[in-house]
């Protein structure tokens, strides 16, 4: 899960972690307000869950409170198109307006697990400021890593390790390790999954600061981290994924294909995704249902699916492991009925309950075509798709 910087650097503040001065807007007059009241030039930053804003216009410097407020309006309102998003961009609704600092030099900061070693690890480069996956792939001695073992606390000899690699003076090297230090208690109170700094700078009359702040956390601890949680801006997302988030519904993602999929377990998502591109089909969406066949989950993921014109087709595949066929079935029935669908489904059910789950399929008046084997369902939704765009 993201937020926005606005929303991460209010937790830095929260940590000690020392940030620009400034504000978030959602208009043009109280950008100019925020301006007003800072000393100088000030930096306009369109919040989107994307980067590349820099390069696509996102940021704009701004000399008056004027300037802001006409820098605001440039982007509030309008659709931000960078590298990481699709071709329709995504919504401006908020902007940051800050202070603008006179660096010296541009460092790297970050914190992600390795699941390779089970550890979450630090990582710090010269590099600051730059495309950091450029600078892993041509000078991958640059980024300089400490695993954080064992991992209740960040220790002072880990962060002597990374801040004597970036030749910092005796007094930033102290201020750089207490960040380092801040950084890491709220990588782990707010079960963070990535915290990121780029840049991470040395202003000009010494101080250490971070220049822009890039916070994900743990969707699994949701639960315990409902403040974050909350935080979330649905309105980054496609409509249909976000309407599945506000519905509670996991790993839900929309694809421009016309076979819809409901499937349990996902690796069989992903090869089913695989068989139907194959064939020369394609999906419409991603979604593992999971091990827990609650007729309301399915509904609710049912109706997402349907709504969507471009769906030609179902493809139901269930694997009746932790969950019985019989439960998976009565929710899609439940699901065609509470939609009154007539979209035909290609359906495979095997394990715990397979026959009883196809009788209640079968019986139920839905159209039905019952796979034999994984390559005949990929085969026949390709089919049956293609037919129905005829």
């Amino acid at each position: 899960m993201k937020v926005h910087e606005y929303q991460a650097k209010a937790l830095f503040k929260e940590f000690g972690i020392p940030v620009p001065n400034g504000g978030v807007a959602a208009t043009p007059e109280e950008a100019e307000k925020i301006a007003s009241e800072t000393d100088g030039k000030v930096a306009v930053k369109a919040q989107v869950y994307a980067g590349g804003r820099g390069k696509a216009g996102g940021i704009k410097l701004a000399a008056t409170p004027a300037e802001a407020a006409g820098a605001a309006r440039e982007l509030l309102g309008k659709r931000l198109v960078t590298h990481q998003t699709t071709p329709q961009g995504v919504p401006v609704e908020k902007v940051l307006v800050e202070e603008t600092i006179p660096v010296k030099r541009e460092l790297y900061l970050s914190l992600v697990i390795d699941r390779g070693r089970k550890l979450p690890v630090m990582m710090a480069s010269a590099s600051g400021g730059m495309d950091i996956e450029e600078v892993a792939r041509v000078s991958p001695e640059k980024i300089l890593r400490v695993h954080i073992d064992p991992p209740d606390r960040f220790r002072a000899y880990e962060g002597r390790k990374l801040a004597y690699g970036l030749d910092l003076s005796p007094e930033e090297t102290k201020q750089i390790m207490a960040l380092m230090g801040n950084l890491y208690k709220l990588f782990l109170a707010k079960d963070c999954s990535l915290a990121e700094i780029n840049p991470l700078v040395v202003t000009d009359d010494g101080r250490v600061m971070a220049l822009d702040a890039k916070l994900n956390f743990d969707d699994n601890a949701d639960y315990r981290q409902k403040e974050i949680a909350a935080m979330y801006d649905w309105d980054q997302e496609d409509p249909i994924e976000a309407q599945a988030g506000r519905l509670g519904i996991k790993n839900f993602v929309k694809l421009d294909g016309n076979i819809g999929c409901l499937i349990n377990g996902a690796g069989m998502t992903m090869s089913v995704v695989d068989l139907l591109a194959g064939f020369g089909g394609k999906a419409a969406n991603f979604y593992d249902i999971g091990p827990d066949p609650q007729s309301e989950k399915i509904v609710n993921a049912f109706r997402l699916i349907v709504a969507d014109p471009k769906v030609k087709v179902l493809l139901i595949d269930i694997f009746a492991g932790m969950g019985k066929g019989d439960a998976y079935a009565q929710g899609i029935v439940d699901g065609y009925r509470a939609t009154n669908s007539k979209i035909p489904a290609v359906v495979r059910i095997f394990g715990t309950n397979a026959e009883l789950g196809k009788k209640i399929l079968t019986e139920s008046g839905i159209e039905t075509y019952m796979a034999t084997d994984f390559y005949d369902e990929g085969r026949k939704a390709v089919e049956m798709a293609g037919k129905a765009e005829v």
